[in-house]
């Protein structure tokens, strides 16, 4: 790497340091690693995926068997009851969207327990802005239970909030723009218990958004009634160049599909185009690149921690999700890491980053993305909010390699501008 790349020398011994603290730590993400690859592969065999189920489909894409196979590969990897997996989803909020609108109706009411949602989501439920068919506009009505102190979810007041009309309850597994940690599988297993208990008919939905198999076992093993996610984060393996699944029980799952197509149509068509290839061949490598993700989230962390600042998750703490939060307290610092990101990054690394307001985004927001798929957050990406107490949260990285070759660019401008 150093032969490469003109990197200061005394990163040379700092990194050898780094790499001997967490051996131990990346030895046991390899075991996850290899117990998900064979999740995988042993589902890919089962159902005997042939060349012909690779094809293309056009038209309206009746009889796909490439697209019924693959709806069926994810309900068995997702332990679902089904699936739909479609390039037709363009985002991780869209597919939200669709999770939403499908299963609520007119009266209903939405409930966040795990805090306000991701940005994106304000104007789909309908907490800002007004006339573009937000759940709000369409009568569904909404609530949010914050976290306690701790970060973790206030079941005192989850309890006093459902009431008659409840029927979601929406789980945001990562962290979002929090600084608090992403819950496990079996923090979501307490939480689905725990609702249905107040209410044994509440629908819960799970954000699985940059959660997907940094466990062995997803949201839908453990209770929750519908699981949602993006093909141009984890489960897309990096080759996805759009779209998005939800997976879950089969009768949420068919509502769904008449939102996602029309009502009476729902998944039974809709062309893949050229897509099929990549879905299957993103799926299988998925466990390989979530988990030079997750090597290089832990590498980050101890090597950040070594100067001093903080980060969350630390080091040797358990990873739910690939983001790895770094809080630098300063704006200056904050956009010399991003810049410095994007800077050692295959694909744009020219590009000299500065804060913009972006769709979707209340606050400026700072985005490093030199990706081979435009805004494919399992390939090394970062990006904040440009407010305090400026937080980066870089996550991705196809190669754990190229993560330690972004980071340390980073930190290289760091040191230049301080």
């Amino acid at each position: 790497m150093f032969s490469f790349f003109k990197f200061d020398p005394s990163f040379i011994q700092q990194v050898a340091e780094v790499e001997d603290k967490i051996a131990n730590r990346l030895k046991e993400i390899d075991k996850l690693v290899e117990y998900n690859q064979g999740k995988v592969l042993k589902s890919f065999q089962q159902h005997r995926v042939a060349d012909f189920h690779l094809q293309p489909s056009s038209g309206y894409g009746y009889n796909d068997l490439g697209r019924e196979t693959l709806d069926k590969i994810y309900t068995e990897v997702f332990h679902a009851e089904a699936a739909l997996v479609r390039p037709h989803i363009v985002s991780g909020t869209h597919a939200l969207a669709i999770g939403f609108f499908g299963l609520l109706r007119p009266g209903d009411e939405l409930l966040y327990i795990t805090g306000e949602p991701y940005d994106t989501l304000e104007k789909v439920i309908g907490i800002n802005g007004t006339g573009m068919g937000s759940l709000q506009e369409w009568g569904i009505s909404y609530q949010c239970v914050p976290l306690n102190e701790s970060g973790k979810v206030n079941y005192e007041q989850v309890a006093r909030a459902i009431n008659s009309r409840t029927k979601v309850v929406a789980i945001q597994r990562s962290r979002g723009y929090t600084f608090r940690d992403s819950f496990s599988v079996e923090d979501i297993k307490d939480m689905v218990s725990f609702v249905k208990e107040v209410k044994p008919e509440i629908i819960t939905l799970v954000d699985n958004c940059y959660g997907e198999f940094t466990e062995r076992y997803e949201p839908t093993y453990v209770g929750a009634d519908v699981l949602v996610g993006s093909l141009i984060k984890n489960p897309g393996g990096g080759i996805a160049k759009t779209g998005g699944y939800l997976a879950g029980k089969k009768s949420y799952i068919k509502t769904i599909s008449y939102r996602l197509t029309a009502p009476g149509i729902g998944g039974d068509v809709g062309a893949m185009d050229r897509h099929t290839r990549d879905f299957y061949l993103g799926l299988f490598l998925a466990p390989h690149f979530v988990g030079e993700a997750l090597k290089g989230g832990v590498f980050a962390a101890a090597l950040m921690e070594e100067l001093g600042f903080i980060t969350s998750p630390k080091w040797d703490e358990q990873r739910y999700d690939i983001i790895q939060t770094i809080k630098f307290n300063h704006p200056k610092i904050l956009l010399n890491f991003l810049q410095g990101l994007q800077k050692g990054a295959p694909i744009d690394s020219h590009v000299n980053l500065e804060p913009a307001h972006l769709p979707g985004y209340q606050d400026p927001v700072v985005m490093a993305a030199g990706t081979f798929v435009q805004g494919g957050s399992l390939e090394l990406s970062g990006d904040a909010p440009f407010k305090e107490p400026y937080i980066a949260y870089m996550q991705g990285g196809l190669t754990y390699q190229h993560i330690k070759w972004g980071l340390l660019t980073a930190i290289e401008i760091i040191q230049k501008n301080s």
